[in-house]
């Protein structure tokens, strides 16, 4: 059985802290810190969740205030990453950050359309804007936003 290395205190004054045990430097790092534990928890868990992603085991530990003093709390309420069969057989609905972010890049597509002059929208592109929402990266999108915007400003300019 493998043996997790223990996370050192964190230096300065108790607030929420989240550290993440590197194994190619042996060392520890902090990942995320606050004076409030839901951004801290929420930054752990989207780094816990990308780690597992990529097949890693992500070795974390939260720090945080306790009767004016440090206590590292358990950090095993992040649920694991379902495997793909699992996730076959039980669908979940999508995280409120999953469908902000889909938001986000459906604005920001329909933000280049517009700069390209695309206003009035068939059913057909709606269609077309949401197979690249649900297939691209927030990075990937904007791209294809700044290339038709500029498009639109090389068609005017000539």
């Amino acid at each position: 059985m493998e043996t997790r290395p223990e996370s050192p205190q964190p230096q300065g004054d108790p607030r929420w802290v989240a550290m993440v045990y590197q194994p190619s430097s042996a060392s520890w790092r902090v990942c995320a810190q606050s004076p409030h534990r839901s951004p801290v928890q929420y930054a752990l868990g989207e780094m816990a969740h990308t780690v597992r992603a990529r097949g890693g085991d992500p070795v974390i530990s939260l720090w945080g205030p306790k009767d004016g003093g440090w206590h590292r709390y358990d950090t095993a309420a992040a649920p694991p990453v379902p495997t793909p069969k699992a996730a076959a057989d039980a669908p979940e609905a999508p995280s409120t950050h999953t469908r902000r972010m889909d938001g986000r890049r459906r604005q920001v597509l329909l933000a280049g359309l517009t700069k390209a002059g695309l206003y009035d929208l068939a059913p057909d592109d709606l269609t077309a804007v949401e197979a690249l929402v649900d297939s691209l990266d927030e990075t990937t999108v904007r791209r294809v936003a700044h290339w038709l915007a500029s498009a639109s400003g090389a068609d005017q300019a000539g």
